[in-house]
């Protein structure tokens, strides 16, 4: 890598060149993920995008009229002191909040890099319109809330909130939810009647281990597995699954640990209250994000709850 104060006049402009192109093509990035949930947003980086592809055009100008056709490849990532993106455009969906702040760091380092490049420049008519430019992308900012507030009417603003909340159930709630109450539910039934068959709670605990782990895995490869996104809209689902069955496995291990307790009584005790926690909180997330009138999602949960702690008690008992 090459220190910036190493770098010639030419070279400079070259580096200059190469950032205005990568930044237009990162706004284009940002623009096409967001075309589909978010039309106005993805018009704000359609139009940020033009302008970088404008400040290209004017600098490969003026390169061209001072150096000829030859441009050299220099880039970011080739001078020190220019901090490593992540490729936040590439994903898939785009976190809209993220991308806006992406955004707002790229005008801010555009512009350090326009002041700092002036002070190592002899030539007028470079400094001047690196000058030009370091002022433009400090305007930029304010440019995208100009755009935002022509293009982003609070009418639009309140659909693109829904559409990201909408996004955020389907990719994160439903398949955590899912697998929450598999978890939750599901293991009651070994757990408690291994409990009760065998009065051990490492042996229990054991069992509740295998179950909830089992579980998970198997959740998330159903979850997966189910579709990949395209026409739900439900994201990644590599994405799903991981969530899916990490939740899974969570609400498994949540009353097995207590079986680590010595003392069979205090920890089938501990374990009962973890179960009334655990449900209670799948009525909260049920009620929360699904529209589920609370009282209706209590019951139904702890219905559903209670009829397999008591399979597994009886079958324990047997």
């Amino acid at each position: 890598m090459k220190r910036f104060a190493d770098l010639t006049e030419q070279e400079i402009l070259a580096l200059a060149i190469s950032n205005e192109d990568e930044d237009s093509r990162i706004y284009r990035g940002f623009a096409e993920g967001l075309r589909e949930p978010y039309p106005a947003s993805a018009k704000v980086f359609d139009e940020m995008a033009d302008e970088e592809a404008r400040h290209r055009t004017m600098l490969f100008d003026l390169y061209r009229g001072k150096f000829g056709e030859y441009l050299p490849l220099i880039r970011r990532h080739d001078v020190k002191g220019f901090i490593t993106k992540k490729p936040l455009w590439l994903m898939r969906p785009l976190p809209l909040d993220e991308v806006r702040k992406f955004a707002e760091n790229m005008e801010f380092e555009a512009e350090r890099f326009y002041r700092k490049a002036t002070e190592t420049t002899r030539d007028a008519s470079v400094r001047k319109l690196l000058t030009e430019l370091a002022e433009i992308e400090a305007q930029h900012e304010n440019l995208a809330h100009k755009l935002e507030e022509k293009i982003l009417t609070p009418g639009t603003r309140a659909e693109e909130a829904e559409t990201e909340r909408r996004m955020f159930v389907l990719q994160y709630v439903q398949p955590g939810l899912a697998g929450l109450m598999d978890g939750s539910v599901s293991t009651l039934a070994p757990l408690f009647a291994a409990a009760f068959a065998t009065h051990n709670t490492w042996e229990t605990f054991l069992v509740g281990l295998a179950a909830s782990v089992g579980a998970g895995i198997s959740m998330g490869f159903a979850e997966a597995l189910s579709d990949d996104g395209s026409l739900t809209g439900r994201g990644s689902p590599w994405i799903r699954g991981a969530v899916c069955g990490v939740m899974t496995s969570i609400g498994g291990l949540g009353h097995t640990l207590p079986y680590l307790i010595p003392n069979f009584w205090t920890a089938t005790t501990v374990a009962i209250a973890v179960v009334m926690v655990e449900l209670a909180a799948i009525s909260w997330i049920r009620h929360r994000y699904m529209d589920t009138p609370f009282l209706s999602a209590a019951f139904q949960v702890m219905v559903g709850g209670a009829l397999v702690f008591l399979a597994g008690i009886l079958i324990g008992n047997s």
